[in-house]
């Protein structure tokens, strides 16, 4: 529903054209954290307003646009500070982090393009108009069609191992590329509090772990042997890695790089791709650590990186988007167990499924609304706000400090916009729920749709339901 009262998608997202708008700084005051409560209350008393939730719909997410320009402006205007002028730089967003078309297509808008790690993430880029030279192709188990679609296309590829690199090998001389092709490297200099997301421990699955025994000397010859091996490429880690740990993989990145264009005699390593994995503060609405913190940390690691010498690639994605989504619920039941309060809603598993199966490293903040969608008001009490799912565990929150929710309350699962509502885990059954976009339009605000909510004759399809005899004459 758009701010006019109509139905259908905001067209100010729908222009043509492969070329991303000149990305502008921030302006003095501004920022990404800049007017984002008031925007979020805003926009959920807006939503229930206009029946983007309620009985038929009680699950909803929405996505501050604002805020996401805001990020993107503040990007950019980081890794500007810090850079010799004309330097090449492409911010490449995971596309992991939220895979909805209209997201990349207002990222690749303000200057963004996209890193992808599977053929459905390449697709999603291309049909956000992401041009094949502004995209690049990262993934532990590439296919050799993937390889072959990816030098035909010209996007940038880095071989994650040896054996990757002989399919390249073989690529390479019976295709006609114009696709940057590096190697991917792990530094090995880690990990941080969360296992699962560090990519540069001893034994990580990623890339050429260059402390083993034998690598680091393969890694040159492997340059030495190959002139169209221009780029190098690392990524450290992501939530809950320290900063300085992943200033340091990326310093050792580039020290390798100036090893191997000494070694081969020439500058064969143009362009250091030194990936993404900023962590987020999930305990408020401040953005920390800042891009502006990381790259000024960077450029005192490795300052050679930034002298002009080398193009850049970085591949965020949580940090761009998480901190501008919204996930909001009605309260369907309230009861007492045990003398705790719960509230039982319809977000759960099926939209933020690292919290309810690892709460420890994956809190959500929990904001409570009342029944016309206003910040609830009154004293803190401890209660648990569940899940829909059928299993004990599924919850948001576990004995948290809330407003007391009552039914027909609402609640918003906070700092959602990556890695939540757009993964969905159908869990149950339970329908995806629809997106939407927001920006203030004076004292109103303006909604377009990123994603329509999941119907159940989809549910059917997609479980088989065209082929409901197919065992049954087995």
């Amino acid at each position: 529903m758009n701010g006019d009262g109509t139905t259908g998608p905001d067209r100010a997202a729908d222009r043509e054209g492969d070329r991303p708008a000149r990305a502008d700084g921030p302006a003095p005051g501004s920022g990404p954290d800049a007017g984002r409560v008031p925007r979020r209350d805003h926009a959920v008393r807006a939503a229930v307003e206009r029946g983007l939730l309620g009985p038929d719909h009680p699950v909803v997410a929405l996505l501050d646009v604002t805020g996401v320009r805001a990020s993107v402006a503040a990007l950019h205007a980081a890794f500007e500070a810090v850079t010799a002028p004309g330097t090449p730089v492409l911010h490449a967003f995971a596309v992991k982090a939220t895979p909805l078309v209209p997201v990349l297509r207002l990222l690749h808008e303000r200057g963004i393009g996209a890193e992808v790690a599977s053929p459905g993430e390449l697709a999603l880029a291309a049909a956000a108009g992401i041009p094949p030279g502004r995209t690049v192709l990262d993934s532990p188990a590439k296919t050799p069609a993937e390889l072959r679609e990816a030098l035909a296309l010209g996007v940038a590829v880095n071989a994650d191992n040896p054996q990757e690199l002989d399919r390249i090998d073989a690529l390479v001389r019976s295709t006609d590329t114009s696709s940057p092709i590096g190697i991917r490297v792990n530094p090995q200099v880690g990990a941080g509090s969360i296992g699962a997301l560090s990519t540069a421990t001893a034994t990580s699955k990623f890339g050429v772990a260059l402390r083993d025994e034998g690598a680091r000397a393969w890694i040159v010859r492997a340059y030495a042997d190959r002139p169209w091996l221009t780029r190098l490429h690392a990524h450290s880690g992501s939530q809950g890695m320290p900063l300085p740990l992943m200033a340091r993989g990326v310093a050792e990145t580039y020290a390798l790089a100036e090893e191997i264009n000494r070694r081969v005699g020439r500058h064969q390593v143009d362009t250091v791709d030194i990936g993404g994995g900023l962590p987020v503060d999930f305990g408020s609405d401040a953005t920390a650590p800042t891009y502006e913190q990381y790259a000024r940390l960077l450029a005192r690691a490795a300052p050679g990186l930034f002298d002009g010498r080398y193009g850049l690639v970085t591949e965020f994605g949580r940090s761009l988007l998480a901190k501008h989504g919204t996930v909001l619920a009605r309260v369907e039941y309230t009861k007492s167990a045990g003398g705790r309060a719960v509230a039982v809603t319809h977000a759960g598993v099926q939209v933020a499924t690292r919290t309810v199966y690892a709460p420890e490293s994956w809190p959500l903040r929990i904001a409570a609304y009342d029944a016309k969608g206003h910040p609830k008001p009154g004293p803190d009490v401890v209660q648990d706000v569940a899940g829909p799912a059928c299993f004990a565990g599924d919850l948001l929150a576990e004995g948290r400090p809330l407003p007391l929710l009552e039914q027909g309350d609402h609640v918003a699962a906070l700092d959602t916009g990556a890695y939540c509502f757009a993964h969905h885990y159908a869990y149950n059954s339970l329908v995806r729920p629809g997106v939407y976009g927001f920006t203030p339009a004076g004292d109103a605000v303006r909604f377009a749709v990123v994603r329509e909510p999941q119907t159940l004759a989809e549910i059917v399809t997609e479980s088989g339901g065209a082929h409901a005899h197919a065992l049954t004459g087995l």
